[in-house]
């Protein structure tokens, strides 16, 4: 060891000297910055002075500035934090030119810039991060992420470089430099800095990256993209872009970071939002800080599929059983059946009596059955049909008046008629009926009505089994609603058709009504994350969704989304291997009639970043079991630590916890417990007082999450609780970074070294 401490001594001091250049051109940044500050708030206070002048001029010159300011000095607030990450040092490029964020344009070097010894000189260094800083001569100190210019910093490979000779991660915390790590594109290269040769240091950003712990929060990976990550956050937007990738391939990262790239590349053309849909609401919670640190915010909306009908949402789970007659396609013919037939509850009036031109008319229940099957003969949602069904009903009275024979002049007919309806639709005795019996419905109320079961039975006859009828009129007596709840509410919105409700005013400044200066005053009168949050609220459709987890979206669950995008683009991003939903043709059916026609683009992820191979491995013998002959993304890293396999010893719980608490002192940041969906509430009492670094989840909850190390509780018992339970696994199995423990019960059936059955060679 005495040997080595030289070696090491220099190596410190050589990673101090670098994060010290780092720290140095950090502080510039941050000095500029509070410069560029100083002018927003400046031009604040001269829009605020400009006010004081009183005449229209001035008060629309001042709003407009006012405007401009704030949405400068806002966007430089919401950026100030953690915004440099990385560094490239390029190679002389063939020309001269210049981009307008002060960049060189060209992507190969230029002849001569590689001497014939192998040595060159660095011609160009770029540091990027999440919005462009300029010095006072217009010089780049920082390069916007999305910038043609920061390309090379994501698509340069040692195979294909480009200019790039390093690549460098920097690690930083509010205004301090913690860390630099760096990769060579050309490491047969001798490259010269400012005269001296270019320090290398650590054993490369993207080992570096994911060796970091993971905290609760998606931490921003834009650093550790790849080149085939890249290319599809950087495609093109104009039709449905599939990218299909296995565990730990960054399918998540790309999704978010392509709702950024496509704001930055075309804001007017996604000024009607993006969409992301996630399965969980943990994985929401898991992602939703990553675009406002990239510097878009507000036209994004992240939600989970429990959330996307508003004023309703998802806290309860179903039993597979249930879960698989709720998402199928079958339930939208259940659905419009009991739309149609909740008209009948509520004790619904089976006479109408009323009194016109002295007479007493009166219609009875078979006339009135009839002249309901003719309103409900068309198409159009059930509460529209109400006007419908109020003329038929007229024209029944109007029949049975016999009034229609007393004039044979067309004109004098007409007028007789208009008399009949205005005598009968002001009566309060015609009003009340129509009320009661086509009252307005809604979703909610549909969904009770089909909790009893007899009822339910009558809608699902020949569409639903008996078993299935009983096992959804029960769920749906609970006090709360599951995610296939969701879906089901949003079908019968669309059923029903409910009316929009009415867009609320704006409350107006009085000086609005001085200079009819009211489009220009947005910032005064609310910030612009509450004008985004309105503007979110308000939305219905989206100009791109982006559908994350996608192989495990119910046939219900693509209609609800597909209603969201009906004229938009589409990124839909998953992996059919971890899919938790039972009928995948069902399903994929029902993702092409969401997606319409669209012309379709294809990519594949097919690195592993995430799973050390020893863990990757153990997947994978469950991935042959779930889809035989399906291709496991490669892992390209390895820790040399194995998988733990452990049998209960005596009380599940306690092995569990014993488990949870050895890999909190193994490792720096996260430990997911990951169990059967009946165990969740019982997990996290096994959990409770090891602190927020330990998270107790269900196997479904566990999508598209990531820990430093994980403990999966008896594997059998999550691959039986489905039919899907196999590459349910898988995915519990693919959740960590570093380490995995395995605990097997009796039900495992565990050999002598504790290795389950279903992980056995």
């Amino acid at each position: 060891m005495a040997a080595q401490a030289p070696q090491e001594t220099a190596l410190d001091s050589l990673r101090d000297r670098e994060i010290g250049v780092e720290q140095e051109h950090l502080d510039r940044v941050y000095r500029r910055l509070e410069e560029k500050i100083h002018e927003a708030e400046f031009l604040m206070n001269d829009a605020a002075q400009r006010g004081q002048v009183g005449t229209p001029g001035a008060l629309a010159e001042r709003d407009a500035q006012v405007f401009r300011a704030g949405i400068h000095l806002n966007r430089l607030n919401n950026e100030f934090e953690d915004f440099l990450f990385g560094r490239i040092d390029l190679l002389l490029g063939k020309d001269g030119k210049k981009g307008p964020d002060g960049a060189y344009t060209a992507v190969e070097p230029a002849e001569g810039a590689v001497r014939e010894d192998n040595t060159a000189d660095i011609a160009e260094t770029l540091h990027i991060g999440r919005i462009g800083v300029l010095d006072q001569d217009y010089a780049p100190l920082v390069i916007d992420w999305r910038a043609p210019a920061a390309a090379p910093f994501y698509r340069s490979t040692p195979v294909d470089p480009g200019r790039v000779v390093r690549r460098r991660v920097i690690r930083s915390k509010g205004r301090k430099v913690l860390g630099v790590e760096d990769d060579l594109m050309r490491p047969e290269l001798t490259a010269f800095l400012d005269g001296r040769e270019l320090p290398v240091i650590g054993d490369g950003a993207l080992m570096a990256a994911l060796g970091q712990a993971r905290s609760h929060t998606m931490r921003d990976i834009v650093a550790s993209i790849q080149a085939e990550q890249d290319l599809v956050i950087r495609a093109p937007a104009a039709s449905v872009t599939y990218v299909e990738g296995g565990p730990g391939t960054g399918k998540t990262a790309v999704a978010l970071h392509r709702a950024a790239y496509l704001l930055y590349q075309d804001r007017r053309r996604y000024a009607g939002g993006i969409l992301i849909v996630s399965p969980t609401p943990l994985l929401v919670a898991y992602t939703e800080g990553v675009l406002p640190s990239l510097g878009e915010e507000g036209q994004v909306a992240i939600r989970a599929i429990g959330s996307l009908v508003e004023g309703a949402e998802a806290t309860l789970y179903d039993s597979p059983s249930v879960a698989r007659a709720k998402g199928s396609s079958r339930m939208l013919k259940v659905l419009r059946k009991a739309a149609r037939g909740a008209l009948e509850l509520n004790d619904s009036p089976t006479r109408l009596r009323v009194v016109a031109f002295g007479r007493r008319l009166e219609l009875e229940a078979d006339e009135l059955a009839g002249i309901r099957r003719a309103a409900l003969g068309g198409t159009a949602p059930v509460n529209l049909l109400r006007p419908r069904a109020r003329k038929l009903l007229l024209d029944a009275l109007w029949e049975r008046s016999g009034a229609a024979g007393r004039h044979t002049d067309p004109e004098l007919a007409a007028e007789l008629r208009s008399s009949f309806d205005e005598d009968i639709t002001s009566e309060d005795a015609f009003t009340a009926f129509l009320d009661a019996w086509w009252p307005e419905l809604t979703p909610a109320a549909v969904l009770t009505a089909m909790a009893d079961e007899r009822r339910l039975g009558r809608w699902a006859r020949r569409i639903l089994n008996p078993g299935e009828v009983r096992k959804v009129a029960r769920s749906l007596r609970r006090d709360g609603y599951s995610v296939h709840d969701i879906a089901m509410l949003d079908e019968l919105q669309a059923v029903l058709g409910a009316p929009a409700r009415p867009r609320k005013k704006r409350e107006l400044d009085p000086l609005d009504q001085l200079t009819g200066l009211e489009e220009l005053m947005p910032v005064r009168e609310e910030s612009q994350r509450e004008r985004a949050e309105r503007l979110a609220a308000e939305r219905t459709e989206y100009a791109h969704v982006i559908v994350d987890e996608a192989q495990d979206l119910t046939p219900m669950q693509w209609r609800m989304v597909g209603r969201r995008g009906r004229h938009a683009t589409w990124t839909v991003v998953g992996d059919p291997a971890q899919s938790s939903w039972s009928d995948p043709d069902e399903a994929a059916q029902a993702r092409d009639e969401a997606l319409g026609t669209r012309p379709r683009r294809r990519f594949e992820l097919t690195v592993n970043y995430r799973n050390p191979a020893e863990i990757a491995e153990l997947a994978a013998k469950v991935l042959a079991l779930a889809m035989p002959g399906s291709q496991a993304p490669k892992a390209v890293r390895s820790t040399g630590v194995e998988p733990r396999f452990t049998v209960v010893r005596d009380i599940l719980g306690e092995t569990v916890r014993d488990e949870a608490a050895r890999l909190l002192e193994r490792v720096d940041g996260t430990v997911g417990v990951v169990v059967a969906m009946q165990r969740r509430e019982e997990a996290r009492r096994w959990l409770a007082g090891l602190g927020d670094r330990v998270v107790a989840l269900g196997s479904l909850e566990a999508k598209g999450l990531e820990y430093d190390a994980t403990v999966v509780v008896s594997p059998a018992e999550i691959a039986d609780e489905s039919p899907a339970g196999l590459r349910v696994l898988y995915v519990a199995l693919t959740r960590a970074t570093q380490q995995l423990t395995v605990v097997s019960a009796e039900r495992d059936e565990p050999d002598g070294a504790g290795i389950p059955d279903l992980l056995r060679d």
